[in-house]
């Protein structure tokens, strides 16, 4: 009978009940008054039955919380305001919809809530702002005598700080989840997190079964922390046929250390296994072609990405997006940009931050009105890139106008981030005492990134002065970066005090810091080839080192000079002039001009910040050999073109 019920509605049936009952009734003087009784109890049995299932059912299909708090008064009038499995389902959407007080209210009217109850709690408090309260009902639910499951592990373990870490895998231990993989590999994950790097192998190497998790947790915990090869020694322990998450951990552990030529190895040997690639590994590469400005390989990635039909979310296309613009390849960065079906705020952030690298401040502005118009809320990441366009292209009386635009209208208030920019801003336009100013006025202490801009510009202005005091600070702040001490040295050399300038040395020396090495990488045939400054590593490197005389002797009928400002002064002229000469840029620049046709653009990228005689060397190459060469150094893009450069002198 009770199936028959399930058809109709629940008005229906109540209709259908009473007609029995009362039939019933009316024959009633032919039937013992016990039969009629029995009756009777069956049918409100199956009434209050119906009417449970009925409501569960309506809980389901719930959308706001007053909805919710109707079925839940009924659900206490009909007697079920202490049972676990409804109240269950007032708690989770409860939850679900961020209003935990109203969870917690229901929560503690149960007499006996059971651990499913507390683990839909735990996990939920796990992802509010309030983990702690997860560890707090834990601790409430052993208080009980209640015993944790499966399911209770995973979510209390994540909540965990340093100190109670190791008291919940006792805990793992004790209740008897010593060999459940989803408790462990928490466990290895969060202490991974806490860089218990001993800890988390041992609980890995106990593992009587690993799962893909496992092993994927493993080689994430030891790339966060730098110890590539020791993931690598991992992964390629991977006993069964690895997949593409195990693929993709790897491929992005090489791509985060900057490791990129065994990023592309990998992937190689990824493709000749056979094993499909999907959007993961298809973003972790094309981050890869970023990092080496790698754009014929990015382009292969973006064709297989439309090709095969993996699906282009926002996350992917913005770092399609992203690498174009950091391969000099602005117009195909717009053409994916305009494709896009919903551009999101990190879509038109990445496209406002790739123009302002390629100093095109005034389009840079003109996207973000038009993000304005779309409606789409600007966030701290957008105006810094807003402020780094008016920084690379000189537009103080812009920059000015929207860092207090950020504040006025959008009530996004600066952070170091924007000072920095505005001190950028105003060092780079030579405004070096408003730059100085707008730092010690800022509410909060100047970092490396806001006292390392001011002190570039005082190296470019040639204030000794300011520069001394702003280097000394700089290098206390960031003793391990050898860019901060030449700096410095040279802004001392730059005007001859030759004693400071081997005090500043001698202080790299005491500290172990070593200069970093320049390097330049150039894309050719589908291989990325670098070059180090003097460097004859490569297979043609004679014919690059007679290309590079062949350009400087084409140049200097031009009116080429060597500029040895960045050389340290104490060094004879000569010896001056020709470590300038084959800098790595212009070892990358003449295998370029070998290795192409004539009309075919030149693109380069180099780890630091060119130099002054390579930017006026790259200008006149430009000119002579009538090629586009476009070079993406630490700060920004140059594109020489017929003897002029983007930046116009002003980087």
């Amino acid at each position: 009978m009770c199936r028959l019920f399930f058809c109709y509605s629940y008005t229906d049936v109540l209709k259908t009940i009473c007609k029995i009952y009362y039939v019933v009734k009316e024959k009633g003087k032919c039937i013992q008054r016990e039969i009629l009784h029995s009756m009777a109890a069956i049918l409100k049995r199956v009434i209050h039955q119906i009417a449970h299932v009925s409501i569960l059912n309506a809980l389901d299909s719930c959308s706001t919380m007053a909805e919710l708090t109707q079925h839940h008064s009924l659900l206490i009038r009909l007697g079920l305001s202490t049972n676990n499995h409804a109240m269950s389902r007032i708690i989770n959407f409860s939850t679900k919809n961020r209003n935990f007080n109203y969870a917690l209210r229901v929560f503690s009217t149960l007499p006996n809530p059971d651990t499913f109850l507390y683990n839909i709690l735990i996990k939920a408090f796990l992802h509010s702002q309030t983990p702690l309260y997860s560890i707090l009902l834990y601790s409430h639910m052993l208080e009980r005598s209640l015993t944790p499951n499966t399911f209770t592990f995973p979510s209390v373990t994540r909540a965990c700080n340093v100190q109670q870490l190791k008291q919940l895998h006792a805990h793992i231990v004790k209740f008897g989840f010593a060999e459940d993989v989803f408790s462990l590999n928490n466990l290895i994950h969060m202490y991974f997190g806490f860089c218990f790097l001993d800890d988390a192998r041992k609980v890995f190497d106990k593992m009587p079964v690993r799962n893909d998790v496992s092993w994927t947790s493993v080689i994430s915990g030891y790339s966060q922390w730098g110890f590539v090869d020791e993931a690598f020694r991992v992964f390629e322990f991977i006993p069964c046929k690895k997949n593409s998450v195990s693929w993709n951990a790897m491929i992005a552990c090489f791509v985060q250390s900057k490791r990129f030529k065994e990023a592309f190895d990998l992937f190689r040997r990824m493709r000749v296994e056979e094993v499909e690639l999907d959007k993961f590994v298809a973003a972790t590469m094309i981050s890869a072609c970023t990092g080496l400005g790698a754009l014929g390989q990015g382009k292969w990635m973006h064709r297989y990405v439309e090709r095969s039909g993996i699906e282009l979310d926002s996350k992917l296309a913005t770092t399609i997006v992203d690498m174009y613009c950091k391969c000099g390849c602005l117009e195909e960065a717009f053409r994916v940009f305009r494709g896009l079906k919903e551009k999101g705020v990190s879509s038109w952030n990445c496209m406002i931050g790739g123009l302002a690298m390629h100093g095109k401040g005034e389009q840079a502005i003109r996207l973000f009105r038009e993000m304005e118009e779309a409606m789409v809320v600007p966030d701290s990441i957008t105006f810094v890139n807003v402020l780094t366009a008016c920084a690379h292209s000189g537009m103080v009386k812009e920059g000015w106008y929207y860092f207090c635009y950020m504040s006025d209208v959008h009530g996004i208030m600066p952070a170091k981030e924007h000072y920095g920019c505005m001190v950028d801003l105003l060092a780079r336009a030579g405004r070096l005492q408003e730059a100085k100013k707008v730092m010690d006025e800022m509410p909060m202490c100047p970092d490396v990134g806001v006292l390392g801009a001011l002190l570039g510009a005082c190296k470019i202005h040639g204030n000794v002065e300011l520069g001394e005091e702003v280097g000394k600070r700089v290098i206390e702040l960031d003793p391990g970066n050898s860019g901060r001490y030449v700096m410095l040295a040279n802004i001392y050399a730059s005007c001859g005090k030759w004693e400071e300038v081997a005090s500043v040395r001698k202080l790299m020396d005491d500290r172990g810091v070593r200069k970093e090495a320049g390097f330049s990488m150039i894309e050719m045939e589908g291989t990325v080839n670098e070059f180090v400054a003097g460097g004859r590593a490569h297979p043609l490197a004679k014919a690059i080192y007679a290309k590079v005389d062949e350009m400087l002797e084409s140049i200097r009928i031009v009116g080429y000079v060597p500029v040895t400002d960045g050389v340290l002064h104490d060094l004879a002229e000569e010896e001056r002039e020709n470590p300038l000469f084959y800098h790595s840029e212009k070892l990358a620049i003449a295998y370029g001009l070998l290795k192409t046709k004539q009309g075919e653009t030149v693109r380069i990228t180099k780890n630091l910040r060119v130099c002054k005689d390579c930017h006026q060397a790259s200008k006149l190459i430009s000119k002579v050999y009538d090629r586009d060469i476009i070079i993406r150094d630490r700060n920004r893009f140059h594109h020489f073109s017929k003897g002029e450069c983007s930046c116009k002198d002003y980087w």
